[in-house]
């Protein structure tokens, strides 16, 4: 069987490294906030093109204290309207209802899964202050026609990175293109922790100073509390593991565009549409998700064949019962999606002969 990603294989490489990194963190004894969550945010921020790295518990915190960190500083009250892509993963919309803030959904491209500059003109309102631009499955939103419309209607533009760590456009990467963002290195993203793990990137010198307070109860100082916060910090050990592993990023980014690549040129079945890729890096290729009005089938097909896939994601959010009060919404698009997405294996680890045999089992479907 040709899994989906071989977490293990992927990790094994590293196995000597984070061995040493456990060995010095139980010898220094300090497992909370010290020098290698510091070695990562600075890195991280440098990364990015960021002036400020904080690192959190895990992704939806990081995005959650964004939101609460702009209701601290006063540009955004609880109750505002954020727009947010319909067919992103619920996480997304998490977040802005634990800020108290309100997401209104709009449609994306169905050639691109992000959001459709042109559909949110229709949706702005007095009440909108920010949009969520979510870089879905791996590929950069608009972020240039995003930020046209932002600056237009002046409104907050927040980054859901969480898929797409090293993408990059015109020399400028996720993480730096918009006020704020939110990254997760859930072990299976492209750059993932050995657990949970997720970071802020900004270069809003005030918003940091806030998210910094906010994830550490509230505290910059130890007892001493100025705002009502939460636990959510980097892992000391997480955050070692994650230096190892922030070198070989792109590296192992280049080697899934080259996956990618050979699947959007060899894969020759008209039962079978690809994702849009031009070859450019504002795609990395966290996952590769082609659609089938026969998806069940194809996927049945593909478990045959031992090769296996996931749906990503097989429920839209405005159908899950956590939001009831969506669920007579009828968004055509992303109900389509849904429907027809299926992922596809690609990881850095993956061999020829397995790429090979994913592109002959759907050319032969």
């Amino acid at each position: 069987m040709i899994k989906f990603l071989d977490l293990q294989k992927i990790n094994a490489q590293y196995q000597a490294a984070f061995q040493q990194k456990l060995d010095a963190a139980l010898q220094k004894g300090w497992f909370i906030l010290g020098d290698e969550v510091k070695k990562f945010e600075s890195d991280f921020a440098a990364y990015c093109g960021t002036e400020h790295c904080i690192g959190t518990g895990n992704g939806l915190d990081a995005l959650v204290l964004i939101f609460k960190a702009y209701i601290e500083l006063g540009k955004l009250n609880p109750g505002d309207e954020i727009i947010v892509p319909a067919n992103t993963f619920i996480a997304s919309m998490l977040a802005v209802e634990q800020a108290e803030l309100k997401s209104v959904l709009v449609e994306p491209r169905i050639d691109t899964f992000n959001l459709d500059a042109e559909l949110i003109k229709k949706h702005v309102t007095p009440k909108t202050k920010a949009i969520l631009a979510v870089h879905l499955y791996g590929q950069l939103a608009d972020m240039d026609r995003l930020s046209e419309i932002a600056t237009k209607h002046d409104l907050l533009l927040i980054e859901d990175a969480a898929q797409a760590h090293g993408a990059h456009l015109n020399g400028r990467k996720a993480g730096s293109l918009a006020h704020a963002a939110a990254f997760s290195f859930y072990p299976a993203k492209n750059l993932g922790a050995l657990g949970d793990a997720g970071a802020v990137t900004t270069n809003d010198d005030a918003l940091a100073v806030i998210v910094d307070k906010l994830h550490n109860y509230g505290s910059e100082k130890k007892y001493v509390h100025a705002l009502k916060g939460v636990n959510s910090r980097l892992d000391e050990i997480q955050a070692a593991f994650l230096n190892v592993k922030l070198a070989n990023l792109d590296n192992e980014n280049n080697i899934r565009q080259a996956i990618a690549k050979r699947y959007v040129s060899e894969i020759k079945n008209p039962k079978i549409v690809l994702p849009k890729y031009e070859g450019t890096d504002d795609h990395v290729f966290h996952l590769f998700v082609i659609r089938s009005q026969n998806r069940e089938e194809l996927k049945k097909y593909l478990s045959e064949k031992g090769i296996e896939t996931q749906i990503h994601y097989p429920i839209a959010p405005h159908k899950q019962a956590a939001f009831a009060e969506w669920n007579s919404l009828f968004l055509p698009i992303t109900e389509k999606i849904h429907d027809e997405v299926l992922s596809l294996p690609i990881s850095p680890v993956m061999t020829d002969a397995e790429v090979f045999h994913v592109i002959d089992a759907l050319n032969d479907w």
